[in-house]
């Protein structure tokens, strides 16, 4: 997220107003959409005016790229030029996924990160100091962590495929109904392959009466099929054939070489998904010996043989979670680049068992466009028509315990339990409430994941640990010896799976119950149902991140509102709290109202909800420290400082370069040889080459403040040439218009001056005042043209175009003046009631004194009166 700015210079702009946004970062390029006043939904372009970005870091000792300035850093110096970095996200150092991208990018060096286990890249003496800064692409909850950096509101994470399947429904709505359609979206991309299958149909909402709504109903994925593993056979295939064409030479050793041939294998394989063989070629290889060979898509659907053959994997995956089979399923639909290739398309037309596959949808930016929407329906700022999203979680998770429990014989030992929190593929959002019945005293429980047979040995030791979390309550006995008159309803854990997938730990409850006397006017304090927040720090205790999305949504806001604390609960906290309560009720307490009116009066009970204290013991991937955090940012916001010095330098030198180069052109035109002298143009063309050969020889090293010091010494020195030039130039059109006014407004006055004197509107002061105008105009132009005349074109000139704007000003003001008061004696004419001849009022004149001046104002645009200007 800290690489939008600099991706994205003219993002900062439209970001400035209220605006959503969505990044959908991806393992090869990155895609971002944005929603603002008066742009419904657009990619955003970067500085390349592209709509998609590589998604690669380079950090040299002095400067930091992006993208595209990244990426040919990453054939010159492959070593400091960091790609396909999202596969190590919340791995330990130990995980298969670390050592295959080892084994891709021998370049890194990967070290371990002592205190959480994860990854760091070490890339010299300066950046391995530096490595936080790198550490944070790797963690977990990076995204996450990247946000809150660069601070921005992080709205929702979203899956990629749900925020494309978002997108295909918005664009589908009317064909959307109460029929259930099941449609499966493949999607594979460079790093790994997802198929889901989703689910669509009108519901009836609460508040908003009917509306569609998506549900993911199975999910299948491929960690490590994708289109890189297929440009990776590429490469090591144009290895063989330069090693057999080069006997003495070995390529692998040269990481600039190898880094050239992976570039080629990408192009070649974008190539042979549209023709049946191409050449591939590379200049200067490796020691100035080109490269040449042809490849045909036989020969690279025959290296990426068993590849295809795990095409269908994902489908069947999908379908099993979705407890589905292919005949539910009306269509199929393509994502993602790599399904590009036909060979894949084959394949998977095979599997799936259809006529055809649906591409119907931009494969690079449904997912950004899909997640942007959401966006705009999850922000207050704009209306967005309501789509209800139902992710779901592709994990089971459950809560296990231990306690102590008496045999028949008197002997006690201990129980494991397990309850399942989350079924696999269960929806979220959702809340869940666990009730323990048994414990009177402190004790602890774990969160881990639940049953992952379907999983295979393979994605298991990819997956990681199991265990999440381990909580530890403090204040159960403390809360039961307080309250021994009161009957316990359990220990209550408040679970909430969000809309990104995160589950958390709200709050743990001691709860109470006693029957009291029904005295309303002396209700007790403790009969006050409030909710009673953790002591730990915020109202929710984030447990872990069940997956890494890889799309979000933001909200950048001008205005903060900092929250309100009451002593009221929350109506919506209260709907919840009741609801909550009923999942620990059996279905066997509810009874019929009939039956209660007949019953005796239930006494009533009084409820009393007790705080625990929660300490939580990660197991996974252990947060950032809060000084790690801090220190990253610092880090971040000096990278990025240096960043905008280096770009302000940037500029100040290419516009020290721009004017050196222009200016030594103007000299030998024709219009700036008029108005200098071979001397003065000399002594400007010697400061020119002064500063091209200090550019070359020191500007390398020269400061910001230099260059634009050297700059302005040059423009001060050119600043009269150049001003004489402007002016030539300004003259011929400025003195024309001065020309036109000054002939209109004689033939103006000539008009007026005809008027008969039973008609006339205009005072005689007003109109010699005009004239006076006139005649004053004419003769500073007339003696102002002759001064210049007599000058010579090197010198100063002394007619000036701002006199003649101030000129043509004046005058114009004299003319409207007369014109406004004509156009309103005539509107007045028109709206009134032409009275008898004999009784015909003439509008009184001004009274002014003869020598009165006034000073009239420009008012609207008039329609020039026709017996004005052609008194004939």
């Amino acid at each position: 997220i800290s690489m939008i700015h600099p991706l994205f210079p003219d993002s900062a702009e439209k970001l400035n107003a209220l605006a959503v946004m969505s990044v959908d970062l991806g393992s090869e390029s990155m895609k971002i959409a944005i929603v603002k006043p008066g742009v419904p939904m657009e990619i955003v372009l970067n500085k390349e005016s592209q709509r998609k970005t590589p998604v690669t870091v380079a950090l040299k000792e002095n400067e930091r790229l992006f993208g595209d300035s990244a990426m040919g850093m990453s054939i010159k110096n492959p070593k400091i030029a960091l790609r396909y970095f999202q596969d190590l996200l919340g791995k330990h150092i130990d995980n298969p996924q670390v050592t295959l991208y080892r084994w891709r990018f021998p370049q890194h060096e990967l070290v371990k990160d002592e205190r959480r286990q994860t990854v760091i890249f070490k890339l010299s003496h300066y950046l391995h100091v530096d490595s936080p800064v790198m550490e944070e692409f790797l963690y977990l909850r990076a995204v996450l962590h990247a946000a809150q950096m660069a601070d921005l509101k992080v709205l929702q994470l979203i899956n990629d495929n749900t925020a494309v399947a978002l997108n295909y429904g918005v664009f589908r709505r009317k064909d959307i109904n109460a029929t259930v359609q099941n449609i499966m979206f493949y999607d594979m991309g460079a790093g790994n392959t997802v198929c889901t299958i989703v689910t669509y149909q009108t519901v009836k909402t609460k508040d908003s009466g009917t509306q569609p709504q998506l549900q993911i109903r199975g999910v299948g994925f491929d960690r490590t099929l994708g289109g890189l593993e297929m440009e990776y056979r590429l490469r090591d295939y144009l290895v063989k054939l330069f090693n057999k064409q080069q006997p003495s030479k070995d390529v692998r050793q040269n990481l600039r070489a190898m880094a050239k041939l992976l570039k080629e294998a990408n192009r070649l394989k974008t190539i042979l998904s549209a023709n049946a063989d191409h050449v591939a070629q590379i200049e200067g290889l490796l020691d100035d010996v080109d490269f040449k060979a042809k490849v045909s898509r036989q020969e690279f659907e025959d290296l990426c043989s068993d590849l295809f053959q795990r095409v269908p994997g994902p489908v069947l995956q999908a379908l099993s979670s979705a407890e589905m089979n292919l005949d539910e399923i009306d269509q199929v639909i393509l994502v993602g680049g790599a399904t590009r290739v036909p060979k894949v398309q084959e394949v998977l037309l095979k599997a799936v068992d259809k006529d055809e596959l649906g591409k119907n949808i931009n494969a690079d930016e449904a997912a950004a466009m899909g997640a942007v929407y959401q966006a705009a329906a999850l922000s207050k700022a704009f209306k967005v028509k309501p789509f209800i999203v139902r992710d779901a979680a592709i994990f089971p998770i459950q809560v296990e315990f231990t306690r102590e429990v008496e045999e028949e014989d008197k002997s006690k030992s201990l129980k494991h339990n397990k309850r399942i929190l989350f079924q696999r593929m269960a929806p979220y959002p959702q809340r869940k409430v666990i009730t323990f019945n048994r414990y009177t005293d402190d004790f602890e429980f774990c969160v881990n994941y639940g049953d992952l047979a379907f999983l295979s040995q393979d994605d298991l030791q990819a997956f990681g640990s199991l265990n999440l979390t381990t909580v530890k309550l403090r204040g159960v006995g403390d809360s039961f010896r307080k309250h021994l008159d009161y009957e316990s309803k359990g220990i209550k854990a408040h679970f909430n799976m969000d809309e990104s997938g995160v589950l958390s730990l709200d709050r743990v409850e001691s709860v109470f119950e006693t029957v009291v006397e029904d005295k309303p006017e002396e209700e007790s304090t403790l009969t006050s149902k409030y909710t009673l927040k953790s002591t730990l720090s915020g109202s929710c205790v984030p447990l872990f991140k069940i997956f890494v999305a890889s799309v979000m949504v933001l909200q950048i806001d001008l205005f903060i509102y900092p929250g309100v604390a009451s002593l009221t609960q929350d109506p919506k906290e209260k709907e919840e709290s009741g609801k909550e309560e009923e999942m620990s009720k059996s279905r066997g307490d509810s009874t019929d109202t009939k039956m209660e009116e007949k019953k005796p009066k239930v006494p009533k009970k009084q409820k009393l909800v007790d705080e625990i204290s929660v300490e939580l013991d990660v197991r996974d991937v252990l947060d950032l420290l809060e000084e790690e955090l801090k220190s990253s940012v610092k880090k971040l916001q000096d990278l990025t400082v240096r960043d905008l010095e280096k770009q302000e330098r940037e500029k100040s030198a290419n516009s020290l370069e721009a004017f050196i180069f222009e200016t030594q052109d103007k000299l030998y035109q024709e219009e700036y040889q008029f108005v200098s002298t071979e001397e003065q143009r000399e002594e400007i063309s010697r400061k020119l080459s002064e500063a091209s050969n200090w550019m070359e020889e020191e500007g390398y090293r020269a400061t910001t403040k230099e260059l634009k010091e050297k700059l302005s010494e040059l423009k001060k020195l050119c600043r009269s040439l150049f001003f004489r030039v402007e002016e030539r130039r300004k003259w011929p059109d400025r003195l024309n218009a001065l020309e036109n006014l000054l002939n209109h407004s004689t033939i103006f006055l000539k008009g007026a001056r005809m008027i008969p004197e039973a008609d006339q509107i205009f005072t005689e002061v007003e109109l010699s005042t005009l004239e006076k105008a006139i005649s004053e105009t004419v003769t500073w132009k007339n003696e102002t043209l002759a001064e210049q005349n007599k000058l010579p074109p090197t010198e100063k000139p002394t007619l000036l175009s701002k006199d003649i704007e101030l000129k043509i000003a004046a005058l114009d003001r004299e003319v409207q003046y007369l014109l406004n008061k004509n156009t309103t004696k005539t509107d007045s004419g028109k709206n009134a009631t032409a009275p008898p001849d004999s009784e015909k009022v003439i509008p009184p004149k001004e009274e002014k004194g003869e020598g009165e001046a006034h000073s009239g104002q420009a008012g609207a645009p008039v329609k020039l009166p026709l017996a004005a200007l052609d008194p004939c």
